[in-house]
């Protein structure tokens, strides 16, 4: 509630920052925005052709290339969050030594940004949708709750590893082998039932193995999501914000003094 009350608050300049972060990213590229579709569907593409065609992934129920999409796109969002996110206290260090205001701003704003990326990338898909013919029922409604399910797990992951990054700059370079290694152990190009039995139990352990078979399940499938695993990704991600948020205020104070 704290949280929520903070972001009404600063909900100005929460958009401001949000706003910087979009435009200054494309700034001078030739085909701005477009990279964000673009680089989304060409990493499909090359997977589904790998996949599908020289290792040849077996039937799914639909085409391989949805199925592969439906799975990259949220991932994307949390690898792109991340990314983002743990230099988004270090890329602010001007004003974190002169301006006072929540810092915890600074991490929700490259949030929302990604979150306009995972909109627009979300266009071609739903193209795919349309061009495969998958039938649509009332079920894809639990997007919604699963959207907001991955970004509390994604924000608080993104808190502690945006404090930890401005005291140890190692965060940001093994951040990135192990979600290499993370988005392997997630059915993000492969079925769960693909993975040996006997190491199934990590998927049970990974919130974004719950989530991402979720949105396949309501999406594709048209079904309900596993709510009792859902459930579990929503209790783990709400322990570890608050652990998050608590150690992010604890050191926040030295902020202004590391940077």
């Amino acid at each position: 509630m704290s949280m929520i009350k903070l972001f009404s608050q600063y909900h100005e300049l929460l958009g401001q920052l949000t706003s910087r972060e979009i435009k200054q990213r494309y700034k001078q590229s030739v085909l701005g925005y477009a990279w964000v579709i673009l680089n989304p569907f060409f990493q499909m593409l090359v997977m589904a052709f790998v996949y599908s065609i020289i290792i040849r992934i077996p039937d799914l129920g639909v085409p391989y290339s949805i199925y592969l999409y439906a799975g990259l796109l949220p991932w994307t969002l949390f690898n792109n969050s991340l990314t983002g996110s743990v230099n988004s206290l270090v890329g602010n260090a001007g004003l974190l030594s002169k301006i006072y205001f929540p810092r915890e701003i600074f991490v929700m704003s490259t949030m929302l940004a990604k979150m306009v990326d995972f909109a627009l990338s979300c266009s071609i898909f739903i193209i795919f949708m349309i061009y495969f013919q998958i039938p649509v029922t009332w079920n894809i409604l639990w997007v919604i709750p699963i959207l907001l399910i991955q970004q509390l797990f994604t924000y608080a992951l993104s808190l502690f590893l945006a404090a930890a990054n401005l005291f140890y700059r190692d965060i940001q370079y093994l951040l990135n082998l192990v979600l290499l290694i993370w988005m392997y152990l997630t059915p993000v190009i492969y079925a769960t039932e693909f993975f040996p039995e006997k190491y199934q139990w990590i998927f049970k352990l990974n919130p974004m193995a719950i989530i991402i078979n979720a949105y396949r399940q309501v999406i594709l499938a048209g079904g309900m999501p596993n709510l009792q695993s859902l459930g579990l990704a929503l209790l783990l991600s709400l322990g570890i914000l608050a652990l998050a948020y608590k150690f992010f205020k604890k050191v926040e104070g030295l902020f202004a003094d590391v940077v």
